[in-house]
């Protein structure tokens, strides 16, 4: 599905990465870890289009998305991406189910069959009780699977995630970690995740290793 190809980028003076090479196959769990600086956040913007390489290609289903336009990838990105940071980044003056419907109604999409589908999701998440209340009156795990579910609503091809659970205890951390596995069953999703949690590197079906700007191994 994604096939990434000697894709290298630079900041200043700083080349940050130096010839990445990845295939990413439909429906797989991918882990990126690595130390601070190893360039795995650059690398997930890169492939979720909000900054373009200084070289190298980034096939998605086989067109270049380096190739495209900054208009041709706004639309790209959002019915083909979704996102999933450390801190959610859910809009403070919207309700759960506003948050979620928001992306499904930038892509054009009827209010009325976003909004349904955006509570679907939302009860999958096992939020159907809390779809009114604002991301201040919800838990970090409650606006965490708001922001899952947001990622999903246009069914994006991928996920893309930095350290999704950083900012969650234990216990949110664990139920996290078990609903990518659960949506991934469901709905044969695709995620790539940035991860220090070696408990969830453990899990996923590969585990990408980058040290310095380059991938120093993969299992």
């Amino acid at each position: 599905m994604i096939e990434i190809k000697n894709l290298t980028k630079r900041f200043g003076n700083i080349q940050v990465l130096k010839g990445i090479d990845l295939t990413v196959k439909r429906g797989e769990v991918i882990s990126i870890v690595g130390p601070s600086g190893a360039g795995k956040t650059t690398l997930l913007q890169l492939i979720g289009t909000l900054d373009k390489p200084e070289s190298g290609s980034i096939l998605f289903n086989g067109e270049d998305l380096c190739k495209m336009s900054s208009k041709k990838l706004a639309t790209f990105r959002n019915r083909h991406i979704g996102f999933v940071f450390q801190f959610h980044q859910l809009l403070p003056e919207f309700t759960a189910l506003e948050n979620v419907t928001i992306p499904a109604l930038i892509a054009g999409r009827n209010r009325k069959e976003a909004e349904a589908e955006a509570l679907e999701l939302l009860k999958i998440m096992g939020l159907e009780e809390r779809v009114n209340h604002k991301p201040s009156e919800l838990s970090g795990g409650e606006n965490q699977r708001v922001a899952v579910a947001r990622a999903l609503i246009n069914h994006p091809d991928v996920i893309l995630a930095d350290e999704p659970s950083g900012s969650l205890d234990s216990k949110n951390k664990e139920e996290l970690h078990k609903l990518f596995f659960d949506l991934r069953d469901k709905f044969g999703q695709t995620f790539i995740i940035i991860t220090h949690d070696e408990g969830l590197a453990s899990f996923t079906d590969r585990t990408i290793r980058m040290v310095d700007g380059i991938i120093e191994q993969q299992n």
